[in-house]
């Protein structure tokens, strides 16, 4: 028998209140239109049964194509496929679900070098039984033209910088600039002027947002940006390797006063080569991250971030995907799923100004 959803899970996944899941579900009290659609779409992607609704048209999930004995495969593809602590894993949890509920089954596929470098999709693959193919971590330009260019169903999660290529497919990214810019422009209202930028930020799409946030809040602030300053590194470098990353921290123009890394990963290594080097944080310097990881509240300080809404993400990139399946001749979408500022140890007594 399958696990009975709650009404809290249906809160955790949305970032609401269980009261107000409760009365969109139970069509009681004042909730707005837009705030009951989405809660109802989320709940049936979540396979919650209980409704009490007058009008069940709220719930535009229902004209979503369930799997045909034809094609019922949605393949994902990923060449780095998202560990436990990854954002990407819950996600992917929740991405399976929704599919799982209409027929569908998520057969996983890593994409090797070789694949990329010939434009070959794994062996085992067989794209005339594919009704979709779900990318994550895929930034690879030409492959992901190669991808687009099978004529299938195809979803993105984040992308290669758009600035660079046009891709024929629906993308859906976790919000970046609003979140960053609030986040860079209170340290710089606390009076932190100089600020580094840890990370490739020509990795992916959503790095490159997360840079353009930063430089636009600095700018914004009559700031330069002193490249020469900032670790920029291609990240095919050893980000991880502490000595390698304590001495870029040691070789900057002037010791930073805030980090801002391009994500958590980069954040708590980041922390662990300024302890290497005798500096505290938040007393010395001051560190935040991007993902909202589990390491993030695990590490001493803990760990200012951006949570990222996982799950949500991954109900709506299913949505999306068999969307696209259903209706494939309709215009691309890029959709943005908003993100929270989560303030905690590592930036101090920095406050975000609403």
């Amino acid at each position: 028998m399958s696990k009975r959803v709650t009404l809290q899970e249906i809160a955790d996944a949305l970032g609401m209140s269980r009261n107000t899941i409760s009365r969109a579900l139970n069509n009681s009290g004042s909730v707005s239109i837009d705030t009951r659609n989405k809660i109802c779409q989320m709940a049936t992607a979540m396979g919650y049964k209980q409704f009490n609704l007058v009008d069940t048209a709220v719930n535009p999930s229902t004209s979503l194509p369930a799997a045909n004995s034809g094609k019922t495969e949605i393949a994902l593809l990923t060449h780095a496929f998202p560990g436990a602590s990854h954002s990407g894993n819950k996600l992917l949890e929740a991405f399976q679900n929704r599919i799982d509920s209409l027929g569908y089954k998520l057969s996983i596929n890593i994409i090797k070098d070789t694949d990329i470098d010939n434009l070959t999709l794994p062996t085992n693959i067989n794209p005339d039984n594919i009704a979709g193919i779900f990318c994550i971590e895929m930034f690879s330009d030409k492959y992901s033209k190669f991808l687009c260019d099978l004529n299938i169903p195809i979803l993105f999660v984040d992308t290669p910088l758009v600035q660079k290529i046009s891709l024929n497919a629906d993308t859906l990214y976790m919000e970046n600039i609003t979140s960053v810019y609030r986040l860079v422009d209170s340290f710089i209202q606390e009076g932190k002027k100089n600020i580094s930028f840890v990370g490739d930020r020509f990795h992916c799409q959503s790095f490159y947002e997360r840079w353009q946030a930063y430089v636009s809040a600095m700018t914004d602030n009559g700031i330069s940006i002193e490249t020469g300053n900032s670790i920029l590194e291609d990240d095919s470098m050893p980000y991880r390797d502490i000595d390698w990353l304590a001495d870029k921290i040691r070789a900057l123009n002037k010791r930073p006063e805030v980090f801002f890394c391009a994500n958590d990963f980069l954040a708590i290594c980041t922390i662990k080569a300024l302890r290497k080097l005798g500096l505290n944080v938040p007393d010395d310097v001051l560190v935040c991250g991007f993902d909202n990881a589990p390491e993030a509240t695990i590490i001493d300080p803990g760990l200012t971030t951006v949570k990222i809404h996982s799950s949500s993400m991954g109900y709506i990139a299913a949505d999306i995907l068999l969307s696209r399946i259903a209706n494939p001749h309709t215009p691309y979408k890029k959709t943005y799923i908003e993100t929270d500022i989560i303030l905690r140890e590592s930036t101090g007594s920095v406050h975000i100004s609403v």
